[in-house]
């Protein structure tokens, strides 16, 4: 079976959604041959979230000195079994096809390293909300990403990804920032290989007081003035470099 792994970061304390993002997982359709792996890093070593989640041989526990989310994906690289890896946070939900369709844009577009997708909100009173600033669905211009960010107006969101574990291997997984580690992550990746918009929305964010962004910390000037110098430094000298990512096979289960 080809593998497709779901990397997700939790701390106790912010795992009150744990199982619905499970649910979700459970209500997925594949790709025939295809199976999804449940990676879920714990940023501490509670275990406390880990005991809500079911006895299910396709999920993935573990924990680790605390680090931020950033630590906690890049940690949980180290137990995954798939081709492809996909982002799911865990407070949100992934609409049904969502895996599917990320897996069909990287194996019917074989020169494209990672793919992104619309998402949905899901707002306190229980209704949905769609974005009205998604690009264009198909293959994502160059410098798309990058320009957004710079302007201060991401133009996805960085948790709806999925790309080839190599690609994902090759630009060090998660940047080691505070915040916003799934947005830098897409700036880089966009450097190195062409990205595909999935029109129809792979992610059900949930809006809730309890969220990282909806903390003031997350909004601090001075760290994000950093966290700016730090990225767009990385990015001049990966273009400078000329590096590009070169796919060498279609994507199957890691041996």
């Amino acid at each position: 079976m080809a593998v497709i792994s779901v990397v997700t970061p939790v701390y106790d304390g912010g795992h009150a959604f744990l199982s619905e993002a499970y649910e979700s997982l459970t209500r997925q359709d594949l790709p025939e041959g295809w199976t999804w792996q449940w990676v879920v890093q714990e940023d501490g070593e509670t275990g406390v979230p880990g005991a809500v989640l079911p006895d299910d041989p396709r999920i993935s526990y573990g924990t680790g000195r605390r680090g931020g989310a950033a630590m906690a994906r890049t940690m949980a690289l180290a137990r995954v079994t798939g081709s492809l890896v996909r982002a799911l946070d865990a407070d949100d939900m992934l609409p049904v096809g969502a895996l599917r369709r990320g897996i069909e844009a990287l194996t019917e577009h074989p020169e494209v390293g990672w793919a992104v997708s619309s998402a949905l909100d899901l707002l306190p009173d229980g209704s949905l909300r769609g974005s009205t600033i998604d690009p264009p669905a198909g293959l994502l211009a160059p410098g798309l990403l990058a320009d957004s960010y710079q302007a201060g107006q991401f133009a996805v969101m960085g948790t709806t990804l999925t790309v080839h574990t190599d690609l994902l291997h090759a630009v060090g997984g998660w940047p080691a920032v505070p915040a916003s580690e799934d947005v830098a992550l897409l700036v880089l990746l966009e450097a190195v290989a062409p990205g595909w918009m999935i029109a129809e929305p792979g992610e059900i964010y949930r809006k809730h007081d309890g969220q990282v962004t909806a903390q003031a910390a997350h909004w601090e000037d001075t760290e994000r003035d950093a966290l700016a110098a730090v990225l767009l430094t990385r990015l001049d000298v990966l273009r400078r470099t000329g590096w590009r990512w070169t796919p060498t096979t279609q994507p199957k289960a890691c041996l």
